[in-house]
């Protein structure tokens, strides 16, 4: 059972949903500590006052903002709760969108939000019900942490999830990454849709979407538990070089994920380039050729005599 990290309620117009909030993943990372190596003891980060010299507890520690060089105001933690914004207490509805409107570049961690009580499960399913019907997202803001931030309310199953989302100013703009203008033809597009093509799945299932470096960090921990040697890696089949062939390239890789879908690779040939249309050069030269023959024909008769 996820613990609660937040409680406050929905702001939707005059409706007011008591909620608390729990986070909606969960992290499955092995995690690492830092060793002396010469004799594995751990190493540690103290905190140290500058003015004091010494060491400091988590009770002496508070949070301050640098004005200047000389200069810190405090900032407690009661002042941050206590701020004068309505999104301090309460996740403040502010518009429904179209979910393909929302760049997936702004949206962030997402949590469940529970109603709190029996008095909540009314309006909770009400707001539910109403963004699955229709087919939108609410865009909300809220206040964690020390900061407003702005949110996405969706609809997963029969629970409604919060996901936190960055502020426009927060996107940075691509332009200096983008490539040089480069010219594609239309059979290396289709020749990328049919490779898009064989690689479609209808879920996310399956050992392609497994976490294999965790896999494969777990055993060589486990094999020096063990005091066996760890697993040497697998050389892979090609070694990934300079692209030549665009065309080629798409159409090997095309083969590949048919035959590891134990399909047949042959079928549904990628698009071929299309020859030059020389047919009607061709039959104008053929009508060229006949009125010519028929030109012949015609002064090689004599004329009839009355």
């Amino acid at each position: 059972m996820p613990r609660n990290i937040w409680s406050g309620a929905i702001s939707f117009g005059l409706v007011t949903v008591p909620i608390s909030v729990a986070s909606a993943t969960e992290d499955h990372s092995i995690r690492f500590h830092q060793y002396h190596l010469e004799d594995m003891g751990r190493v540690r980060v103290r905190k140290y006052c500058e003015i004091e010299d010494r060491e400091v507890d988590q009770g002496e520690i508070g949070k301050g903002y640098q004005l200047t060089k000389e200069q810190v105001i405090p900032i407690s933690d009661e002042e941050l709760r206590n701020l004068p914004l309505p999104t301090a207490k309460a996740i403040e509805i502010v518009a429904f969108v179209p979910l393909d409107s929302v760049d997936p570049l702004k949206i962030g961690e997402g949590y469940y939000l529970a109603p709190s009580g029996q008095v909540a499960a009314k309006p909770y399913k009400l707001l539910r019900m109403a963004l699955d019907r229709s087919s939108k997202v609410a865009v909300a803001k809220y206040a964690w942490s020390g900061r407003e931030r702005l949110g996405l309310l969706r609809v997963r199953e029969d629970a409604i999830v919060l996901h936190a989302m960055r502020w426009p100013d927060e996107i940075r703009s691509p332009e200096e990454l983008l490539p040089p203008p480069v010219e594609l033809t239309d059979e290396e597009i289709d020749s990328a849709l049919a490779l898009m093509d064989t690689m479609t799945r209808d879920d996310l299932e399956g050992e392609e979407f497994q976490d294999t470096y965790t896999e494969a960090l777990a055993e060589i921990i486990e094999a020096k538990r063990e005091h066996r040697e760890p697993p040497k890696l697998q050389e892979p089949e090609s070694k990934p070089g300079q692209i030549v062939d665009l065309m080629a390239a798409l159409t090997e890789s095309v083969q590949k994920a048919r035959a590891s879908r134990g399909e047949d690779a042959d079928v549904h040939e990628m698009p071929k380039k299309k020859a030059a249309k020389k047919q009607p050069a061709e039959k104008t030269a053929a009508k060229k050729t006949t009125k010519k023959a028929a030109a012949k024909k015609t002064s090689g008769r004599r004329p009839r005599s009355a």
